[in-house]
């Protein structure tokens, strides 16, 4: 009954947070950016919370747990990208002031690519969100009261309404706790379960020593390692949720340091998370890998102390939750809706809506759902294949003279092969997929501009003559 307390009370503290949030909101920019003055630190807590979900926390003990050290790549590999982001990129995004990802893509390649984009990324996010889901199904069963499917539904009824509640403004101040909450709470049960395993000698003792190699191994080779640094690492770079966070900073200055901030507190996560994997592999080998992480708060914590870990894991998958459910809904009102009635006004009631909407749309497809990691690499890879080198490319266009035409063509052929990848699961084709995009992008850019050339060549003789 003390977990179950604890838990309610997360769960009413963020509702309140979420009311007290409304009163805030009085135009568009204060719901979707937090009317772009949230200072530096807030900003960076929302955004490691937002990182740290259900794949980093379940999905990444349960690697930790059947591959051992280098499961840390599946965070280590969105540093990477973050680290790319705020050195070269995040001054760029912040200087365009939006709200979303597509509406900088139009600024790039105009109005159908950004529609194109707009469409593959909320499919995409809403596979990401049931990811969230199935998560805290997994994390709220140890509590043994009810079944997963309806801690399922009650996590989403609570992060569907307090971001339908209070927006940004809302997610933003939740986040910052739950940030807290993950990085004490991820660490605490670092040094729990070192102690019981009987430190890192213990540890070494009992896993097979395949399980330290780093940073590959032979279950997880160089091959390996290049899909995830291009696969996961890459959404780091050209993220929506990574956007919506840096349009919300007070200037160019504050999205960098936010950028980098945030890949510098991952890396000790990452290791954590990891280590956490692997000390219930040694300790319960014979459970289910994304079983890990709640087998030993159920197993290894005193009761008050599993509960607090119990809501520092919650946190850490609502916090992304929430945010992808926002950007997912800030996309489809501002950029598709936005597509087909561009004057629309007081667009915030059918915000709140659409975001109950595309948050059951979610629960529905998490129900189907069987695994974390498998559920995020899938979003992930359409979403790699088809957007992120265009937009990259995007920022440099004039220089690339790439074109709209080929910037939509990478999209939907990297896309499809992307999707096509993970339908036939045939090995290393997610990086066929990206160099299909690649060709696509630079090869139909070409031709554009060559018939381009040679449609301008009888006007240009004309006026010479």
């Amino acid at each position: 009954m003390l977990e179950l307390a604890i838990i309610a009370l997360y769960f009413l503290l963020m509702l309140t947070i979420g009311l007290a949030s409304r009163r805030d909101i009085k135009k568009p920019d204060d719901f979707f950016v937090a009317d772009r003055r949230s200072s530096t630190l807030l900003v960076t807590g929302s955004l490691l919370a937002t990182i740290i979900g259900g794949s980093a926390t379940v999905g990444m003990a349960g690697l930790g747990f059947t591959r051992g050290l280098t499961g840390a790549w599946w965070l280590l590999s969105g540093t990477i990208g973050l680290l790319v982001l705020g050195i070269f990129f995040a001054r760029k995004v912040r200087r365009f002031a939006l709200y979303t990802l597509p509406e900088l893509v139009e600024k790039q390649y105009g109005r159908n690519m950004a529609l194109g984009t707009s469409i593959l990324i909320v499919i995409s996010w809403l596979g990401i969100i049931a990811a969230q889901i199935v998560a805290a199904g997994k994390i709220l069963s140890i509590l043994q009261i009810g079944n997963p499917v309806l801690w399922m539904i009650i996590f989403t009824i609570v992060f569907v309404t307090y971001t339908a509640i209070g927006g940004q403004y809302s997610v933003l101040r939740t986040d910052i706790i739950q940030a807290v909450i993950i990085f004490i709470g991820v660490l605490a049960g670092l040094v729990m379960v070192l102690t019981r395993v009987g430190g890192w000698a213990g540890l070494s003792a009992v896993l097979p020593a395949g399980q330290f190699a780093f940073p590959v191994s032979a279950q997880f080779g160089g091959a390996d390692l290049l899909a995830m640094l291009l696969i996961v690492g890459l959404t780091y770079v050209v993220g929506p949720d990574m956007y919506s966070r840096l349009f919300c900073t007070r200037d160019e200055k504050s999205a960098r340091t936010v950028a980098l901030w945030t890949a510098g507190l991952m890396i000790p996560l990452a290791f954590a998370i990891t280590i956490i994997g692997m000390g219930a592999a040694a300790l319960f080998p014979a459970i289910a890998a994304e079983q890990a992480f709640p087998t030993i708060i159920k197993e290894v914590f005193s009761p008050l102390i599993g509960s607090i870990f119990i809501a520092a894991l919650i946190s850490a998958v609502m916090s992304s939750a929430d945010t992808t459910l926002l950007s997912a809904s800030t996309i489809f009102i501002v950029d598709i809706v936005g597509w087909f009635r561009p004057q629309q006004k007081n667009i915030l009631p059918y915000s709140r809506w659409l975001i109950v909407i595309l948050g059951a749309g979610s629960l529905i497809i998490a129900l189907s759902l069987q695994g974390v990691i498998s559920a995020m690499l899938f979003a992930y890879t359409i979403y790699t294949c088809g957007v992120i080198l265009p937009v990259i490319a995007g920022f440099f266009k004039d220089r690339l003279k790439v074109t709209p035409a080929g910037g939509l063509a990478a999209l939907i052929g990297g896309g499809t092969a992307g999707l096509l990848s993970k339908i036939l699961a045939i090995k290393y084709l997610d990086l066929g997929a990206l160099g299909i995009s690649i060709a696509l992008l630079f090869g139909v850019s070409l031709l554009e501009n060559a018939l381009r050339h040679r449609r301008a060549a009888p006007l240009l003789d004309k006026q010479e003559s």
